[in-house]
């Protein structure tokens, strides 16, 4: 197999990785959140953030656009100009709508949950979870959409390879 087609593939692969993962939090975790008891919403919120940061995660988040790149770029050499610009769309969509978003809005949310001592009552938790969970998920939704665009883009990189 040749090495733009080997690239190729791992794109798709790395951009199914973090799409999925989005995914995930859109079609059940915070819906099964919201559902819970407001303070085992930031307990488990708190919990999963934390574990986030780890050496399975790490590939599919901050290295998708640097594959998307070697991908573009090694399809531009090998001739392929018309799937080289479909990884690069792809990587530029992930890479601002994607990581850059999650690193300038949702870390940031979620370090600043972090930081909350969960109440003892019901009703503070539950102002506390009412003023995260809904803007929390609306920047997921956006960059799951854009996650699953650059998925779609490198898709199409990959037919015209």
């Amino acid at each position: 197999m040749s090495l733009v087609k080997t690239l190729s593939i791992s794109s798709i692969l790395f951009c199914g990785a973090i799409f999925g993962f989005f995914y995930a939090w859109v079609c059940s975790t915070m819906w099964g959140l919201d559902q819970a008891d407001p303070r085992i919403a930031i307990a488990a919120m708190q919990a999963m953030n934390a574990s986030v940061r780890n050496g399975v995660f790490f590939p599919a988040f901050f290295l998708t656009p640097v594959v998307l790149a070697a991908t573009a770029g090694v399809a531009y050499r090998s001739q392929f100009r018309s799937a080289a610009h479909w990884f690069a769309a792809a990587g530029l969509v992930y890479l601002i709508f994607g990581l850059l978003l999650t690193m300038g809005v949702n870390v940031p949310m979620n370090e600043a949950l972090a930081k909350v001592d969960i109440p003892g009552d019901v009703e503070a938790a539950e102002i506390i979870w009412q003023d995260y969970s809904p803007s929390w998920q609306f920047w997921n939704q956006l960059r799951t959409i854009a996650s699953g665009i650059a998925l779609t883009f490198a898709g199409i990189g990959l037919s015209k390879v």
